[in-house]
């Protein structure tokens, strides 16, 4: 039996199926690679979810934490709070949207940014109600979950939800919803079920991570700050998945040009270890009450340390500048062979900077969705080495995450074994 057979029987009987994974069992990782317990080398285009934007174990993060280990683990930063935790939100403030004066805490998970968002949203404003839209991911504590447009596997199951949580349209151009459309969904939103002077906040991510990649149109978020604005209410960005310089800049929203009165910031934030930030106009920040908001382990001196060493790599190495350049490869590479009669199961190849999707359909004119092709791909890309995931509702979207550090070539790598796996697969199918 081998090593990662014997794990699985282990985790089988050990954790929760509630807890789904891959069958990659991981022992070391560096970069974009990553080699599991029995020696197999993947390449990763994963990056844990979005998580690793400066790749595995980037030198200058380790270092950081490393000499952070050496000083102190823990303190909980209401009892003894420390420079670092200061530091990194005054560098949160000056580098999110807009020019206002900011303030910014920290936490542990980015469902904890959510719910401390929609907290802080309610006490300043005095209203309850939240707007989130259909195909939306923001977690998977209970306002986490209902704040989501994805029942399964998110939601099935786990009712009620809490109250005064409604959805309106996301705009999905290839799926006929445009923002004239999803804007009406919103106004008629408010016309029949939720009277905009009692919603406190509405949140929207600049591109849809679970949804699946759809990309909100600049018109749409610059629809949103207006309507906001119109009835007094906050406009929350999710930048969990997108942020630190995914998409070509620091924080999505950068490329509509619209500034959020709150914005969320997790995953590659600290390179890896668990950190997520809230960051708001300060008067707003300041609407809860002291002792209001925190943890024991928000803000851990550990996650700190690294934050800040993410935010000199991004800098110093020009992230945002290579999400570009790494996103043109893959959409290029992609686009080519969506213009082949064999994978004419590629309906929409679609990215910003480096958040790229490629949405599998069995039959490009009715673009009805294949699930069974996307998990075929996945399986087979898993077994020549590579990691993929998938996303959206219909569960038949192809998500690319790789690290900003990636080598090129091993970009180019990774792609060809995607190109190699769809062929097999699109082969196994007929």
């Amino acid at each position: 039996m081998s090593a990662a057979s014997s794990l699985a029987a282990r985790q089988s009987s050990a954790v929760p199926r509630g807890v789904a994974t891959k069958a990659i069992f991981a022992a070391r990782a560096e970069n974009a690679e990553l080699w599991d317990v029995d020696g197999k080398r993947y390449i990763d285009f994963a990056a844990g979810i979005a998580v690793l934007n400066t790749g595995h174990r980037h030198p200058a993060v380790i270092e950081a934490v490393k000499q952070q280990a050496d000083s102190f683990t823990h303190t909980c930063f209401h009892v003894a709070p420390y420079e670092s935790y200061i530091r990194l939100a005054e560098r949160l403030n000056a580098i999110t949207p807009g020019d206002h004066a900011k303030k910014t805490m920290f936490v542990t998970t980015g469902a904890e940014a959510v719910e401390n968002a929609v907290k802080i949203a309610r006490a300043y404003t005095g209203r309850t109600a939240i707007v989130a839209f259909n195909g939306a991911f923001h977690g998977r504590t209970m306002m986490g979950m209902a704040l989501t447009g994805k029942i399964v596997p998110y939601k099935k199951g786990f009712g009620p939800f809490p109250a005064e949580i409604y959805h309106a349209p996301y705009p999905k151009p290839y799926h006929g919803i445009t923002t004239a459309d999803a804007i009406e969904g919103l106004r008629q939103l408010f016309l029949t079920d939720v009277d905009p002077g009692r919603v406190a906040a509405i949140i929207v991510e600049p591109v849809q991570g679970e949804g699946g990649f759809y990309i909100a149109p600049v018109d749409f978020l610059q629809a949103l700050r207006k309507i906001c604005d119109e009835h007094g209410i906050l406009l929350i960005l999710d930048e969990i998945q997108t942020g630190i310089g995914r998409t070509g800049k620091m924080f999505a929203v950068e490329h509509a040009g619209v500034v959020p009165d709150l914005i969320t910031s997790a995953k590659s934030l600290a390179g890896g270890f668990p950190l997520a930030a809230l960051t708001g106009r300060a008067e707003i920040m300041d609407g809860a009450l002291p002792g209001g908001l925190g943890g024991t382990y928000g803000g851990s001196p550990i996650g700190i340390a690294a934050a800040n060493a993410v935010l000199d790599v991004v800098e110093k190495e020009k992230l945002c500048e290579r999400a570009e350049k790494l996103g043109k490869l893959m959409t290029d590479r992609l686009l080519e062979m969506q213009k082949r009669n064999s994978f004419s199961c590629i309906g929409e190849v679609r990215s910003l900077g480096s958040m790229v999707a490629v949405e599998m359909v069995k039959d490009r004119e009715t673009r009805e969705p294949d699930a069974a092709l996307t998990a075929a791909l996945i399986a087979k890309a898993q077994d020549k080495g590579l990691i993929l995931l998938s996303c959206g509702v219909n569960a038949n979207i192809i998500r690319i995450l790789a690290p900003l550090t990636i080598p090129m070539e091993q970009a180019t790598q990774g792609l060809d074994i995607l190109e190699s796996a769809l062929a097999e697969a699109v082969e196994a199918s007929r």
